[in-house]
């Protein structure tokens, strides 16, 4: 530990009015920082400078902002202003100076040195979702008041300000037939003793750990208050019973409680929880059928349980999970008081880019009424609401907006690219919502009962295990996730920091290396999704769906339209992206959509591929320590998230000659199509290398195929498909080769006529709207645009030539005469070339958004 250095720093606790939470708690943050720099610090009140100190002054005016807004500026001599809009903000301004401090050589010219200009967040709500869904692995943590707080001294830091505690997300009650790991699934029991309601109880429950139970739930509510996080209380199951099988091997079956009074009495110890726990800031309920309650006739029921919140005695923010939710379930939840939000799907149950869907799969829009009464309002007449902000967004709703990013992508892996992260911050707030909460990593771990035999971490190597710790891998992440949500056009300073206290001289090819690896496995959920499930499709660790024979998949069948073939696999967001099937029909017909391909996702792979080993290699050459523990973890996900890249260009490159084999019957298609197979093919072999003794052998999340195992069984899946694949080239091969040249897919020609449009400012709401643009002669457009509003189809509409010279389109005064804002695109065509494309489209970062939202005049 290096020497006092020759300051003293005093904080000057003195404001008006007197500093509140979090305030305290950041002061000691920032005299903890420098104590371990060997800097004597104290706070309180102080008047005159003393000889050789440096004093840091608060001051709090709400007029600088919206709150969290904050400043640090150098005062006289030695003093340091920090001014805020609010306690939190004054305490992001301490921590701020508390980070720089930790990470600095010299604490003494960090301090002479700190400025940070005046910042109002981008995003207002900036959250992570914890769950609970072991009892074997997660009990530890959630009674760990060590973890509890570094966890959250954590996310403080880096100015997350929500935090969503969930239970009863293991499973579906309303279809898992055999429930077993029921740890609070229907959590009110397993936490209180509700007077009036002493029968009900969890068979086999101690008292005093129903007792432990809640005492770690207050801890954890009241240490989040203490440091300005919003703490969220996730109640997402409310059965006793799953609606389908009697769950035999049920763990903790509650007694004493009917179906038909389970609204009252949940309505009844909801009331003694929030008196029990009074730092619960929110609640999040699961509302449609997974959550074990019927949808036909819900309202009566919701609004029995959230009356339960009514009674609080205090402002909450009732949050329903946005799938399926209703007019009738909105009105329950207002009358319920407090804020009502909608959190709904980024990218159905997965990590996709920052932007929202330009569209949704077909297989989302509504669907007649069937008359289900359990789930009939999701399945059908509001199924557009599962999977995307849906018809949310209007202008005039009486609610707000959350997006919540679903853990299906990247369970485990460290998933940290900062023009990612910074592109949320971008648009996390579209049509006005409120912001993102990121469903963290490891969510899930061990659910359905699979928590058995492994660390919560995964990892099987003893040096490599973090235990209650385990967040702390993640460290970058969060850093990245609070920091450029609340200012995506943050210094890289903010996080270069970090890297270069862990790892030194290597800091900026970590930096690059994690980049380029974060971008890969969202690109193929958006791209190549098999299902919108996490339950299904798990692209870190994929369960192969075979190309050859035009094969349907009997795992992901049930969420693929027909006819369920790989080449016809619907990308996510199929206005932007086309399938394999589309793309060798635009190639034959010399008709190309203008979408971007598969062969485009394939190359942005190998080149993120490309990019994240070059960088990874550099970093092994500087880093002082390759072969800590810490460095190990980087360079293991770094490269299982490159070597999937290659693993699935290979897979999506065998897929477009696949469909250019069925249309041409060319055998020289299916010859090219395997040269790519197997190139992925042995990058998925060199993953299980790679992995070999570093991560357990069964990767558990869940119970059904797709939920666990290891790369090594999707090596031999690969491998079946490769066999049949080489048979059924060898029977087309001996049918003969059709004569003329092999038809070969390429790539988009980067080169393209320059295109350009300044989206209107505004539109006045029953007018027209005109739209313009700028092209070279020969270039055609095509206007495609709709409200913001993913239950609607495109107005599509030719431009045509104005007197300026420009293309123009006009927007009906019928369209714009809706409560909704406005998005659009153009699809451009080269006439000459034969090439078409989207405009504005994806930069080469992938974080940016493709088209473009105009707002009703006066509206934000």
């Amino acid at each position: 530990m290096p020497g006092p250095a020759p300051i003293t720093v005093l904080i000057d606790l003195r404001a008006d009015p007197p500093p509140a939470a979090p305030v305290p708690w950041a002061a000691a943050q920032l005299i903890d920082a420098l104590e371990t720099k060997g800097v004597p610090a104290s706070s309180g009140t102080v008047d005159a400078l003393p000889q050789g100190a440096t004093v840091i002054r608060l001051h709090t005016d709400g007029a600088l902002g919206p709150g969290e807004t904050f400043a640090i500026a150098q005062g006289t001599p030695g003093e340091i202003v920090i001014r805020a809009a609010d306690p939190r903000g004054l305490a992001y301004g301490l921590t701020e100076l508390a980070d720089r401090i930790r990470h600095a050589a010299d604490p003494a010219e960090a301090l002479r040195t700190a400025r940070s200009p005046l910042r109002a967040p981008a995003v207002g709500e900036r959250g992570v979702l914890r769950a609970f869904s072991s009892d074997v692995l997660d009990r530890p943590w959630l009674r760990d008041h060590d973890f509890w707080t570094s966890y959250l001294d954590e996310l403080a830091t880096h100015r997350i300000n929500r935090l969503h505690l969930a239970f009863g997300m293991q499973y579906n009650y309303s279809h898992d037939r055999d429930v077993r790991d029921n740890y609070l699934c229907f959590a009110y029991p397993f936490l209180l003793r509700v007077p009036g309601w002493e029968h009900v109880r969890v068979r086999g429950l101690p008292e005093r750990e129903r007792e432990e139970n809640l005492a770690a739930l207050r801890f954890a509510s009241d240490e989040a208050a203490r440091r300005g996080i919003h703490f969220q209380l996730g109640l997402w199951n409310h059965a006793v019973r799953p609606e389908l099988g009697d769950s035999p091997n049920l763990r903790y079956p509650v007694d004493g409680l009917a179906d038909e009074d389970i609204a009252a009495y949940s309505a009844a110890a909801l009331r003694m929880l929030l008196r029990e726990c009074p730092s619960i800031a929110g609640l999040t309920f699961r509302v449609h059928y997974e959550g074990g309650v019927p949808e036909a006739g819900h309202g009566a029921f919701w609004r029995s349980v959230m009356g339960g919140a009514r009674d609080a005695g205090r402002p909450l923010d009732v949050d329903m999970h946005a799938k399926g939710v209703d007019a009738e379930l909105i009105a329950a939840a207002r009358e319920a008081g407090g804020r009502v939000i909608l959190s709904a799907k980024y990218w159905a149950e997965h990590q996709g880019l920052p932007y929202h869907q330009a569209a949704i799969r077909p297989l989302e829009h509504a669907r007649p009424a069937s008359g289900d009464g359990l789930r009939g309002v999701t399945q059908n007449a509001r199924r557009f609401t599962r999977y995307g902000y849906a018809d949310f967004l209007r202008r005039d709703r009486d609610f707000e907006v959350l997006f919540r990013i679903w853990p299906g992508t990247q369970r485990f892996l460290l998933w940290a690219d900062p023009e990612i992260f910074a592109g949320y911050g971008r648009m996390g707030t579209i049509g006005g919502a409120l912001g993102v909460e990121l469903t963290e990593p490891l969510t899930f771990r061990g659910r359905k009962d699979t928590g058995a035999g492994a660390s919560r971490d995964l990892y099987a190597d003893p040096e490599l295990t973090l235990g209650t710790r385990d967040w702390s891998k993640y460290a970058y992440e969060y850093r990245l996730w609070g920091r450029l949500l609340f200012d995506p056009e943050a210094d890289r300073e903010t996080w270069l920091r970090h890297l270069r206290a862990r790892f030194g001289a290597a800091a900026e090819e970590i930096e690059a290396a994690l980049g380029a690896a974060g971008k890969i496995l969202p690109l193929v959920t958006v791209t190549h999704p098999l299902s919108a499930s996490n339950n299904f499709f798990w692209p870190e660790m994929v369960f192969d769906m075979p190309i050859a024979r035009e094969a349907r998949s009997s795992t992901f069948g049930f969420d693929l339209a027909e006819p369920g073939t790989w080449g016809s696999l619907s990308p996510f967001d199929p206005a932007m992206f086309e399938s394999a099937d589309d793309h060798a029909r635009g190639l034959v017909t010399g008709a190309p959509s203008g979408r971007y391909t598969p062969v485009q996702v394939a190359s942005w792979l190998e080149g993120f591929a490309d990019k994240a080993f070059t960088a990874l290699d550099r970093a092994r050459d500087r880093a002082p320590d390759a072969g800590s523990a810490e460095f190990r973890r980087v360079d293991v996900d770094v490269q299982v998230q490159a070597l999937m890249g290659r693993f699935f260009a290979g897979k999506i490159r065998a897929g477009v000659a696949y469909s250019l084999y069925l249309l041409t019957d060319d055998p020289r298609h299916l010859r090219s199509g395997m040269r790519h197979y197997l190139a992925g093919r042995d990058a998925l072999a060199e993953v299980v290398g790679v992995t070999r003794g570093v991560y357990a052998t069964n990767l558990a999340f869940g119970y059904r195929p797709a939920e666990h195992g290891h790369w090594s069984d999707r090596l031999a899946q690969v491998d079946d498909d490769i066999k049949e694949l080489t048979v059924e080239y060898e029977e087309a091969a001996a049918r003969g080769t059709p004569a003329g040249d092999e038809l070969r897919p390429c790539s988009p020609d980067g080169n393209r006529p320059a295109v350009k449009c300044e989206p209107p400012a505004a539109f006045v709401p029953g007018e027209p709207l005109e739209i313009c643009a700028e092209a070279p002669p020969g270039i055609e457009m095509t206007l495609h645009a709709r409200h913001l509003n993913q239950a609607e189809e495109y107005l599509v509409l030719p431009m045509k030539p104005a007197r300026n010279g420009s293309l123009t389109a006009e927007i009906p005064a019928d369209y714009t005469a809706s409560p909704y804002p406005l998005q659009f695109h153009f699809v451009a065509r080269d006439t000459r070339a034969g090439t078409a494309w989207i405009v504005p489209g994806l930069d080469e970062t992938l974080a940016g958004r493709p088209y473009h939202v105009v707002t009703a005049e006066g509206r934000g």
